[in-house]
């Protein structure tokens, strides 16, 4: 007997669910993220383990980490300077935040970002409360002082 379609989409949390747009968005990202690859090592779909509870935020940006290609870690403790979360398609707006501040903040992530496709937003919020809002122009994350063009993810 064949499982019905909408059975096996309840069968994941809605965070899991990868969409075309999703993935699109977490390409343009690490494409455009790639001109401070000297600086950062931007991370798409890493599993973390924070405070003991495991997340996977959709890029994580972190300071320069050492290559150690002989040892690889599959849950990583540290948390990232930033974590950059694009709203999938069925999942609510409210997973999102309270997942940043229940986990992402109380970690010591710096910065989260919120994309939200249908809408073309994005929205960065600081631990201390600061909040930035984008349509267009450019993208500025207060903490890191990474700069994309708002274009590069939304053409």
């Amino acid at each position: 007997m064949e499982t019905p379609f909408h059975d096996l989409i309840e069968e994941y949390h809605s965070e899991d669910i990868m969409s075309v747009n999703h993935s699109k968005v977490i390409h343009r990202l690490s494409v455009a993220l790639d001109r401070y690859t000297d600086q950062f090592d931007v991370l798409p779909e890493l599993e973390l383990k924070l405070n003991g509870k495991p997340v996977k935020p959709d890029v994580s940006i972190f300071p320069k980490l050492p290559e150690d290609w002989d040892n690889d870690i599959i849950f990583y403790t540290q948390p990232p300077l930033i974590a950059i979360e694009i709203q999938s398609p069925k999942q609510a707006t409210t997973e999102i935040t309270t997942k940043m501040n229940e986990v992402y903040f109380p970690a010591g992530i710096q910065s989260v970002w919120i994309i939200i496709p249908p809408l073309r937003l994005v929205f960065i919020q600081t631990p201390s409360g600061q909040k930035l809002t984008y349509t267009d122009g450019i993208v500025r994350d207060p903490v890191t002082a990474i700069e994309l063009p708002f274009n590069a993810i939304f053409r």
